[in-house]
C-alpha cells in the first residue's frame, strides 16, 4: 500500500501538470484557429518567448544555481544519451539507407533535438518545480547539436538552393553560387549564429553572475524574474497556436525515416537516459528529471532549420507531430516507474 501511495502522488502530479499544460495548449489552439490575435501572432509570440521571456527566466535561474550544474552527473547523462541517439540515427540513415548528408542531418535532429523550450521549460517548472532541470538539455542542444548541424547543412548547400541559410556567410554571393563555402567562413558563421542566440546569451550571463565572488542584490533580479515568469505559459500558448496553422506542404515523410525518428525520440532516448543515469548513480528526482527531459518530443526548431535549408521538411514536421502525441503517455509511464 505504501508503494501504491508513493506512485499515486507523482502520478497525480504529472496528470495535473499535463492537464494544465494541455489546457493552455488548447487555449493557444483556439486562439490560433480563430485568429483572435491576428495572422502573425504565433510568430510574434514565439519571438517574444525566444528572445525575451526564456532568456530572462534562464538568466535568473542559472544565476541562482550551482556552477557544478555544468559538470554534474545529470548534464553528463544528457550529453551521453543524446549523443548516442544522434549516432544511431546517423548510422542508420547514412550507413544503412544511404540518405544524402543534409537529409541525414535533419533526420538526426528529428531524433535527438527535443522541444526543451516550448514543452521542456514548462515541464521543468510545473512538474519538477525547477527550471534549472532543462538547462543541461538546452545547453547541449544549443552549443553542440545545433552548431554541428548548421556546419553540415551550410557545407552541403547545393547549387539549387545554395543561398538557403547562408545569410551573413557570403556577402558577395560568389562562394554561394559555387554551391560550397570555405570551411573558415562556415565555421565563423556558426560561431556568430551561436553567440547571437538569446537563450545562450541569457544562460551564459547567468553563469557569469553566479561565478562572481560577491552576491548581487535580489532587487536587480526582479525585472528579469517578472518577465521570465511569462516564459512557460506563453511557450505553451505559442505551441498551441502553431498546431492550428495549416500544413505548409503536402509532402509525406519517408515511412522508415519517420519510424526511426519516432522510435529514437520516444523510446530509445528515455531508455538510454535511464540506463546512463542509473550507471552514473542518479536516483530519485534527479533521475526522473533527466529521463523526463529525454522523453520530450522533437523540437519545432527542427522544422525551422529544415525549411531554412530546404531539406527534410516533411520528416521534421511529421516527427514533431507524432512525437508530441506520444510524449504524454511516455511521461506518464516514466513518472509511474521513477516517481
Amino acid at each position: 500500500m505504501a508503494g501504491s501511495a508513493h506512485v499515486r502522488g507523482p502520478m497525480s502530479a504529472v496528470l495535473t501538470t499535463l492537464g494544465t499544460m494541455g489546457a493552455i495548449i488548447a487555449l493557444g489552439w483556439l486562439l490560433g484557429s480563430r485568429r483572435t490575435l491576428g495572422e502573425h501572432a504565433p510568430a510574434v509570440l514565439a519571438r517574444v518567448v525566444f528572445t525575451v521571456a526564456t532568456p530572462c527566466l534562464l538568466f535568473v535561474t542559472v544565476a541562482h544555481a550551482d556552477l557544478r550544474l555544468l559538470l554534474s552527473r545529470s548534464a553528463l547523462t544528457t550529453a551521453i544519451s543524446t549523443a548516442v541517439v544522434a549516432l544511431i540515427a546517423i548510422a542508420v540513415l547514412r550507413g544503412l539507407w544511404r540518405r544524402p548528408a543534409a537529409e541525414v542531418t535533419v533526420g538526426t535532429l528529428a531524433a535527438s533535438y527535443v522541444n526543451a523550450g516550448n514543452l521542456g521549460l514548462p515541464l521543468a517548472v510545473y512538474l519538477l518545480g525547477d527550471a534549472v532541470a532543462v538547462v543541461p538539455t538546452l545547453l547541449f542542444q544549443l552549443l553542440i547539436l545545433a552548431p554541428v548541424a548548421f556546419a553540415v547543412l551550410d557545407a552541403r548547400s547545393s547549387p539549387g538552393d545554395e543561398t538557403a541559410g547562408l545569410e551573413g556567410l557570403a556577402p558577395d554571393g560568389v562562394e554561394a553560387r559555387r554551391g560550397r563555402l570555405p570551411l573558415t567562413r562556415i565555421a565563423w558563421g556558426v560561431i556568430v549564429r551561436t553567440a547571437r542566440n538569446p537563450i545562450i546569451v541569457g544562460t551564459v550571463s547567468g553563469l557569469v553572475v553566479t561565478a562572481l565572488p560577491w552576491t548581487l542584490p535580489e532587487e536587480l533580479y526582479s525585472p528579469f524574474s517578472l518577465v521570465g515568469a511569462a516564459a512557460a505559459p506563453l511557450a505553451l500558448v505559442t505551441f498551441g497556436m502553431s498546431l492550428a496553422v495549416p500544413r505548409l506542404t503536402r509532402e509525406r515523410a519517408p515511412r522508415r525515416d519517420l519510424a526511426l525518428a519516432v522510435a529514437l525520440r520516444n523510446l530509445v532516448g528515455p531508455v538510454l537516459a535511464w540506463l546512463v543515469g542509473t550507471l552514473l548513480g542518479l536516483t530519485g528526482q534527479a533521475l526522473l528529471a533527466v529521463v523526463a527531459m529525454a522523453a520530450l518530443p522533437t523540437a519545432q526548431n527542427v522544422l525551422v532549420y529544415a525549411m531554412q535549408y530546404g531539406r527534410g521538411q516533411a520528416l521534421a514536421r511529421d516527427a514533431g507531430l507524432a512525437t508530441t502525441i506520444l510524449a504524454a503517455p511516455a511521461l506518464l509511464v516514466i513518472t509511474a516507474l521513477l516517481g
